[in-house]
């Protein structure tokens, strides 16, 4: 199975601290993502041990994530992503599992096509929002406060690499799980998502050579519309049938390679 290789495999890479990591944390960045078999991870890996480092924290170097996306009752952060509408927001919590560290965030989406991040430490509770929730959601949504409620829960195990030199990171995301608060759930052990990020698109990195060499090409990809698309009641879903026809291809050759 590709997951035990994984394991073996990203002991080849050299170790990368969270100290270390606080100097690419990259709040405003720009973004490119890419979405594949989660079959061609052990071969990514190892065309990229030689550039990168990787995230460890007390010898574990691929960790559990939980996210939980909040919109309004008519979807408005859903609606805003789907028609590709820019300075546009997103508005999460995330687990880090591994350290139980939960955090608020909110990103915007540029007019210039940039992502920015901003976070709080909080946790998502039965009275939410608490007061300081409520103070970080005022301060950085254009819209005053909404009527938030959690819709959409996306888990997942990310591994963290960093160039050597400290001026991008990559992100690996596989083992997806997508739920909604009312029970539905929908399980993708087939997809994996790489997302570079940088702090301008200047230049040549190994992680887009290595994809334009696979044939694997940049996706406007967002966990959170097609999670929703995939097991919520929300409109627009035609404007997702790209995406949701990628990915029923890479699940179709997926199976294929398994039985094979």
């Amino acid at each position: 199975m590709y997951r035990s290789e994984i394991q073996s495999l990203l002991s080849s890479f050299l170790p990368i601290g969270l100290d270390e990591m606080d100097k690419v944390i990259l709040m405003n960045r720009m973004e490119t993502k890419y979405v594949f078999s989660a079959k061609k991870l052990p071969d990514l890996l190892t065309k990229l041990s030689g550039s990168y480092k990787v995230l460890e924290i007390d010898r574990v170097r691929a960790f559990p994530y939980r996210t939980t996306y909040l919109d309004t009752s008519d979807h408005l952060f859903y609606t805003q992503q789907v028609r590709g509408k820019l300075n546009r927001h997103k508005i999460r919590y995330r687990i880090y599992e591994s350290t139980g560290l939960s955090f608020l965030e909110i990103k915007m989406k540029t007019n210039k096509n940039r992502t920015i991040k901003w976070r709080i430490e909080n946790s998502l509770k039965t009275n939410f929002p608490d007061e300081d929730a409520t103070a970080f959601i005022k301060g950085y949504l254009p819209y005053g406060f909404l009527d938030l409620r959690p819709v959409l829960i996306n888990e997942f195990t990310r591994i963290t690499l960093v160039g050597l030199e400290l001026k991008e990171r990559i992100t690996l995301d596989y083992n997806l799980i997508f739920s909604t608060p009312e029970g539905r759930v929908s399980v993708l052990p087939f997809l994996a998502i790489a997302e570079l990020k940088r702090e301008r698109h200047a230049g040549q990195v190994a992680l887009r050579c290595i994809m334009r060499q696979t044939g694997i090409h940049p996706n406007n990809f967002s966990k959170y519309s097609f999670g929703s698309a995939l097991i919520r009641n929300v409109p627009r879903k035609n404007t997702l049938k790209p995406n949701l026809l990628l990915i029923n291809k890479i699940e179709n050759d997926y199976i294929k390679s398994t039985v094979s």
